[in-house]
């Protein structure tokens, strides 16, 4: 409890049906945090996907829940006691902190809160975000690991394809071309020097089973904006930054600094929806190619995310129904007039464990 606001935080564990090894880490079990926040009789839900570890900059989910009760108790409570009624969810961002975690944690409020606000309105998320482009999809897979390479998204107009430095297998390149389709190479900030990438380069682009790589994404670490540039010199391929793109500065200084001609921007990295918007549309006006990323969401947060995808973004993006195993989208999320237009159902939060009230 919240002052007169209620709230309820649930975390759920679902494992991928289809299992994606990157770089660093094996994307096999996803955490969703789920937050109902309610004033007046009226509710609204927030979901962030966060690592079990923190890795590349991107918090911990365990510091993300420590730094939620700061959040709530701190700045959320305070403006409510002052204002007595929930604060509008275009002040949240305003509410973080300089931790990477804070980020996250304002984030879920945030998107709490505008679903609260809409469904207090008896409106929807159209309605705030109109629909101007038929945004594409982009489909996950990897090389690293030796599943099968396949299509799974037939309408995905482009393949993220993760990667990490050293000779790549004849096999997988093979399958990887047979996709027809363009591909980004998603490093993870796992690579060293150039040469590194423009050897895998020129491996998947050798031989009768050529790949059109149409996109190399952060290969060095974030902040590491100089090498970026180098390679975008050396290379003619666009480099794409991803977790290094966290603020407004930070798509200012790619810019400054020519090191990469598309970002991913993904909300809950970034501190919220309006955030996620304002860099989106920055990057635009700066020449940049931005698209919304995303981190394996249930449907609630990726009708979300596509929604706002479908307002701003005419890149491939990560807004594709994520597969699990044992989940249905039927039995697990309630279908709602207004607001986001799904809510988590009771069966969904009886595999989840309530972490805070």
């Amino acid at each position: 409890m919240v002052g007169l606001m209620k709230m309820m935080l649930w975390r759920d564990d679902v494992h991928l049906a289809h299992v994606v090894q990157s770089s660093q880490q094996r994307h096999d079990v996803r955490i969703r945090l789920y937050l109902r926040m309610e004033h007046n009789g009226v509710e609204g839900w927030g979901e962030i996907d966060p690592q079990p570890f923190a890795l590349n900059g991107d918090p911990s989910v365990d510091e993300i829940v420590y730094e939620l009760d700061k959040v709530l108790v701190t700045q959320v409570a305070g403006a409510f006691e002052r204002e007595a009624t929930a604060p509008s969810w275009t002040r949240i961002a305003r509410f973080a902190g300089p931790r990477a975690a804070s980020a996250w944690a304002v984030a879920l409020v945030e998107m709490a809160l505008l679903d609260r606000e809409l469904r207090e309105g008896e409106t929807d998320l159209v309605s705030l975000w109109p629909k101007n482009f038929d945004t594409p999809r982009q489909v996950g897979v990897s090389l690293i690991d030796d599943a099968p390479i396949d299509a799974r998204e037939p309408g995905a107009v482009r393949v993220r394809a993760k990667i990490a430095p050293g000779i790549l297998d004849a096999q997988r390149i093979e399958q990887l071309a047979g996709l027809d389709r363009p591909v980004l190479l998603d490093y993870n900030c796992s690579a060293i020097s150039e040469l590194e990438v423009l050897e895998q380069l020129g491996q998947l682009r050798d031989g009768s089973s050529s790949v059109v790589v149409s996109v190399i994404e952060q290969p060095f670490a974030p902040g590491n904006l100089v090498d970026h540039a180098r390679l975008a010199q050396e290379c003619d391929v666009a480099i794409s930054l991803d977790e290094g793109v966290r603020t407004l500065r930070d798509i200012e200084q790619v810019v400054r600094y020519d090191a990469a001609h598309v970002v991913c921007v993904k909300p809950a990295r970034t501190g919220g929806y309006a955030n996620a918007r304002t860099m989106i549309e920055r990057a635009k006006q700066l020449g940049l190619r931005p698209y919304l990323g995303g981190f394996f969401e249930s449907p609630l947060a990726r009708h979300v995310n596509r929604t706002l995808a479908q307002h701003c973004v005419s890149e491939p993006s990560d807004i594709g129904d994520v597969s699990t195993v044992g989940r249905s989208i039927d039995s697990e999320f309630e279908v709602l007039a207004h607001g986001f237009g799904l809510a988590p159902s009771a069966q969904l939060l009886a595999k989840a464990t309530l972490l805070a009230t």
